[in-house]
């Protein structure tokens, strides 16, 4: 990571169905952002075109997929998008403990990050599908796993970040997604932060979406959120 450029530490969500859109999307937000994000929407659109249009553009892509499955299909999975050049791709550490090693024995120069409690669960949210002990005690109990099998890159809420990085210390790289620029609406997340909140607590890298893409001027909601990105780097 370089502190002294602010996109390297922004990651814009490129959530959207179709191929132009996300061109432009990245087209007009680049100089403020160093990574942009394919998320299943597109992905799924589109497939490995959209991994090419960052490329296109000198971009890093990560490929937000949250991988979750038995051991050789996450295996054959991780290879064959390590062989697409991506810097970044999301394995779920709820896949367990075989299934992580095995992606992580594919990853190549690619970085695994493990998800841990999406940011749209809280309490209530992850009671009901049987993890007890709130998004705190279900991420580092996650995390620890994913650690346990080699994984050094987490996706994990601001809220924990401090947690995890008191934890594993800076060989950890922390992904947070849910970040909100001051008074922003939060949609449908539920635990959320600003970029200032989330770089103070630890974190390497924040995933930005809908305060950026659906701007009416995205260039300067980009700018924006790297203004705020500089400005808690110099802190």
């Amino acid at each position: 990571m370089d502190d002294r450029d602010p996109g390297s530490r922004i990651a814009l969500a490129l959530d959207v169905s179709d191929l132009d859109t996300a061109k432009t999307l990245i087209e007009r937000t680049r100089e403020h952002v160093g990574t942009f994000k394919v998320g299943l929407e597109l992905y799924t659109a589109v497939g490995p075109a959209a991994v090419h249009a960052v490329h296109a553009a000198g971009a890093k892509c990560f490929l937000d997929l949250k991988l979750h499955d038995i051991p050789a299909t996450m295996g054959r999975a991780v290879s064959q998008a390590a062989s697409m050049g991506v810097s970044y791709l999301t394995v779920h550490c709820t896949a367990g403990l075989d299934s992580l090693h095995q992606a992580n024995a594919n990853v190549g120069s690619m970085r695994l990050l493990a998800v841990t409690v999406l940011t749209s669960l809280d309490e209530a949210a992850l009671d009901a599908i049987g993890m007890s002990g709130g998004p705190r005690n279900a991420t580092s109990r996650l995390a620890t796993l994913a650690w346990d099998a080699g994984l050094r890159g987490f996706v994990t809420s601001g809220h924990e970040c401090a947690l995890l990085r008191t934890a594993f210390g800076e060989e950890a790289f922390l992904v947070t997604p849910g970040v909100r620029a001051a008074g922003s609406n939060i949609d449908d997340q539920k635990r959320v932060m600003t970029p200032a909140d989330a770089i103070a607590a630890g974190a390497d890298l924040l995933v930005v979406g809908r305060p950026i893409r659906n701007a009416s001027d995205p260039a300067k909601a980009a700018a924006e959120i790297a203004r705020q990105v500089r400005l808690a780097l110099r802190q």
